[in-house]
């Protein structure tokens, strides 16, 4: 074979070819696909953790403060003469009176509260030592509806346990002794050194430094009763057996003996998703925490259902997370007060029912 020049140049330049310019931009045309892909892949990723890590936090909260409320039922003292702040037509005003559907905050009560005897250990007074815990405490629930300035505990669910003595046994001196349990006619509204347990704005009867926050997450609170013949309802007694019923006492000392179950229900943010609306609520046009809760509707007034009509477990809950839902996806709840939607996306809701037929 003779190796001409020719051949040698023919050689040299088909050595030195690279890719056609049609080939490279096909080639980044694919790389730029794969690299969408895999960032795109990356950021759903990021969110499904981002949004893991919210449940997480919402859900260990629902649990230790359900948890908590189950160890108060469980050793509430039951008996027909003793009083409960609880809802009920008369001797109580923790109701959030009709707000929700719409209507948003209007200077009412927007959670629920309640107050009732169990055997817990409480906080005794200062001043007063002693070597036992208490028999005894007054518990009480509430979310936090004083000034927002300057309070920590605003809009977050607080527990109070004031330990108490049992009536006639405490003879102790010290002026600080126990405030002993009562029982009726008294009431727990009567009581003044207990006005906290029934009121919640930013006054002095308000204010007791046995309440601790116990739900740094949790904005809303409501309950409802399941009574012993199957009925839901926000009295706690059955209307139709006993239609002149004023209270839990009067006519008749019912006391909660007609209860199967209290129902709890709370809505509940992740400590993101609270510092986003707490930023933003200095903005106009943007709501706070609370006129978020103020949303979600009352069981009374569960949207136009109220009244006499029966309601079915589950009602509540479902409208709160269609409200929630559409606050996430629009930005603003139906009051038109705006509300960053990455922080309603985190927020869940929760029930429990604590069983009372040891009555």
């Amino acid at each position: 074979m003779t190796i001409t020049r020719r051949s040698i140049t023919a050689l040299l330049r088909n050595s030195l070819a690279g890719f056609t310019l049609t080939e490279l931009l096909v080639s980044v045309f694919v790389l730029v696909i794969i690299i969408l892909m895999f960032t795109q892949l990356m950021t759903t990723a990021t969110a499904i953790t981002r949004n893991g890590h919210k449940h997480t936090d919402t859900d260990t909260q629902a649990r230790v403060v359900l948890d908590r409320m189950a160890l108060d039922f469980a050793q509430m003292v039951k008996r027909t003469d003793l009083d409960y702040y609880v809802k009920q037509p008369n001797n109580y005003n923790g109701h959030g009176n009709g707000h929700g559907c719409g209507r948003g905050k209007n200077g009412d009560k927007g959670s629920d509260q309640m107050a009732f005897f169990s055997q817990v250990p409480g906080y005794y007074p200062a001043g007063y030592t002693t070597g036992e815990q208490s028999p005894i405490s007054l518990v009480a629930y509430r979310v936090n509806e004083g000034n927002a300035n300057n309070n920590p505990a605003y809009g977050r669910l607080e527990r109070m346990a004031k330990g108490l003595g049992w009536n006639a046994i405490d003879n102790n001196p010290n002026p600080n002794s126990p405030y002993p349990i009562v029982f009726l006619p008294q009431i727990i509204s009567n009581i003044s050194a207990w006005s906290a347990a029934i009121n919640n704005d930013n006054s002095g009867n308000s204010r007791d430094s046995d309440y601790e926050v116990i739900g740094p997450g949790v904005f809303r609170f409501e309950y409802y009763y399941l009574l012993k013949n199957g009925r839901v309802t926000d009295w706690p007694w059955d209307r139709f057996d006993f239609p002149s019923q004023q209270t839990i006492s009067n006519p008749v000392q019912l006391g909660l003996s007609q209860i199967e179950a209290i129902a709890v229900s709370i809505a509940v943010i992740d400590p993101a998703g609270r510092a986003l609306i707490q930023a933003a609520s200095s903005q106009t046009g943007y709501g706070d925490i609370l006129d978020l809760a103020a949303e979600l509707p009352d069981f009374k007034n569960t949207c136009g259902r109220g009244g006499g009509n029966q309601k079915s477990l589950g009602d509540l809950e479902s409208q709160w997370n269609d409200i929630l839902e559409s606050v996430a996806q629009t930005g603003q709840t139906p009051q038109g007060k705006l509300i960053p939607r990455e922080a309603a996306k985190g927020i869940r809701v929760y029930n429990r029912y604590f069983d009372l037929k040891t009555w």
